[in-house]
């Protein structure tokens, strides 16, 4: 996020990624059905990371990596029980699939594991959509 934007801007900021995460979490059901666990996997920790993305830039807290996001999720939202733990751990776990899966060898991930995720990150996305209201 680029620091110095207006309130607007982090307004419309924060609308277009939890437009996203939705949207996003829309896709997971055909990527299921298709047989594409890894890309469900993938697209289940984008559809947490827009929301987080979002939450953030409502309240003008900036990041430059995927961690960065991690850790300011942890600290102003977790931490002070805005998010539950358990809603912050599914984060984690997405963050960390995501990472194997984009960058270790013979990563595979399953139905089963799918099917897993997607009502954490469900949760993690209805969470942040109550904080944004």
């Amino acid at each position: 996020m680029n620091i110095g934007l207006t309130e607007e801007n982090y307004e419309a900021l924060s609308r277009y990624r939890q437009e996203r995460a939705h949207e996003t979490l829309a896709e997971i059901p055909y990527l299921r059905e298709q047989g594409y666990y890894n890309t469900a996997t993938n697209r289940l920790y984008y559809a947490c990371y827009y929301a987080a993305v979002a939450l953030l830039a409502k309240y003008h807290i900036s990041t430059n990596t995927h961690a960065g996001v991690k850790t300011m999720l942890g600290l102003h939202f977790v931490s002070k029980g805005l998010i539950s733990k358990e809603s912050g751990r599914a984060f984690t776990n997405l963050f960390d699939s995501r990472q194997r899966g984009d960058y270790d060898e013979f990563v595979y991930s399953t139905r089963e594991e799918v099917d897993e995720l997607y009502p954490k990150a469900q949760r993690f996305i209805e969470e942040v959509d109550m904080l944004l209201k």
